[in-house]
């Protein structure tokens, strides 16, 4: 196993930034905001050939409301999944009452505990410590995660105990199906990421916006590796005013185009609502093999089902290949199904089609229904390859097929979804026009074809 540190804090002592630091990406939020971090979030890092986790976690208040609550948990549960722990504190603002209490309570743990304080550039390191000596932990690495400083030598330190794994070992997290849940704010996303892990992993709250962040979570189930990406819900950009909004939505979408299916969360009570179709449309520009699950669905009645069942059928007719379940995510209705379409999407996505066999099925597609002519002139489509995955790219050439109709398009689309068995992912078709080989040059004329030329046009002046 990778050594595992986890960061822990009070809100605010820059947890987040020394997590980007130590994963050199930028995949935590940041911002001049307390309590903006709430799930734990995983990362990988490597200092000197030595690979290792990080895990970032929420601010640890005295505060006991529902989310304050949640967040604590979830940091707890992080020093339990740790093999250390870096205790970040603020340089700045010295010792306080908080910083006191997470050290009362990181004792309780039998984790080693480095004591890291931040932001002390611009100050002497021996003044800095003075305050934190009470505190009783080393050792202790004086830092400043937003200018990079003090960072390698510190790892060194907290890495010195662990050996180098084996390649297996390093290589391991990146294996998997990557799946991200997105939809609307409230709509579910969490419960149904808990719902599918077994166990609380991510907050799941009654209020909007409770997600912030993309969470990458690995697991297995039935020998299949899979990555669940829980997404901050996204709403039209007319209506996202906060700061912090704005980027969780950019980091919703972000983990759209990192996965390899998309699940799309849609509230059975309030139906498809014009910010799902924003957002859907969005997954489609991906190219995303694309799940869509509706959810809350055991609170509605016979009724209310029919309703929505006939409403989905007609706002969603133009994405005839994704599957769609009807879920409870707080009770578990119909969620292990999702596992059987998100493999058949992923298969899908990712198969590979031989030349010849494509070119045999273009041909029988044509024959069952020739193109249109375009302008008098036939098109012609002389010959297909398969140009991409994760979409389907298929590839046509030949000649007038930068005039093929849209409709005609969806029945080369269709033809081979049903051919080759593609069904939860979009297909793509580009036609590339061929070339002629007479473009530019002048026919010059032999003197016989001069005077041939000649007596016609006399003929044709007579004729006048």
């Amino acid at each position: 196993m990778l050594p595992t540190i986890a960061i822990v804090g009070r809100p605010n002592v820059g947890k987040s930034t020394l997590f980007n630091v130590l994963t050199k990406s930028r995949d935590a939020l940041v911002a001049e905001q307390a309590g903006l971090t709430r799930d734990r979030k995983v990362g990988r890092g490597k200092v000197g050939g030595m690979p290792y986790l990080v895990i970032d976690t929420g601010g640890l208040t005295d505060a006991s409301d529902g989310i304050a609550t949640r967040i604590t948990q979830q940091a707890l549960q992080a020093i339990q999944e740790a093999n250390k722990v870096l205790f970040v504190v603020d340089g700045r603002d010295g010792l306080t009452a908080i910083d006191e209490m997470i050290a009362q309570r990181l004792r309780s743990f039998n984790i080693p505990v480095h004591l890291v304080i931040n932001k002390t550039e611009g100050m002497q390191s021996e003044l800095v410590n003075i305050d934190f000596h009470r505190l009783g932990f080393s050792p202790v690495h004086t830092i400043s995660a937003s200018h990079q400083r003090g960072i390698e030598a510190m790892m060194e330190t907290v890495l010195s105990d662990f050996s180098v794994p084996e390649e297996s070992e390093m290589d391991e997290a990146e294996a998997g199906i990557k799946i991200a849940i997105v939809g609307r704010p409230n709509v579910g996303k969490s419960t149904l990421v808990n719902r599918i892990l077994g166990y609380e992993r991510v907050i799941a709250y009654d209020q909007p916006g409770t997600t912030r962040d993309s969470i990458f979570i690995p697991f297995e189930r039935d020998g299949q590796k899979y990555t669940l990406i829980d997404t901050a819900g996204v709403r039209r950009r007319a209506r996202i005013a906060d700061v912090v909004e704005k980027y969780s939505v950019l980091k919703a979408l972000q983990a759209v185009e990192a996965a390899h299916v998309v699940i799309m969360i849609i509230d059975a009570r309030e139906g498809m609502t014009d910010q799902d179709a924003s957002l859907l449309g969005n997954v489609l520009d991906s190219g995303r093999a694309l799940i869509i699950a509706v959810n809350k669905w055991d609170g509605l009645t016979q009724t209310e089902r029919e309703q929505v069942r006939y409403t989905l059928t007609r706002k969603l007719h133009f994405i005839d290949f994704a599957e769609i379940h009807f879920i409870s995510a707080l009770h578990g209705t119909g969620v292990g199904h999702l596992y059987k379409s998100v493999n058949i999407a992923w298969t899908a996505a990712h198969k590979h089609i031989s030349t010849p066999l494509l070119n045999d099925v273009l041909k029988d597609a044509i024959t069952r229904n020739p193109p249109p002519l375009s302008h008098g002139r036939r098109i012609k489509m002389r010959y297909i390859h398969q140009g991409g995955q994760h979409p389907p790219l298929f590839v046509i050439h030949g000649s007038q097929v930068d005039s093929v109709p849209d409709a005609y398009q969806r029945y080369l689309i269709r033809f081979f979804r049903d051919t080759f068995d593609l069904q939860g992912t979009p297909i793509r078709v580009e036609f590339k026009q061929g070339e002629n080989p007479y473009q530019g040059r002048k026919n010059v004329l032999t003197p016989h074809q001069m005077k041939k030329r000649q007596r016609l046009m006399r003929f044709v002046r007579r004729s006048k």
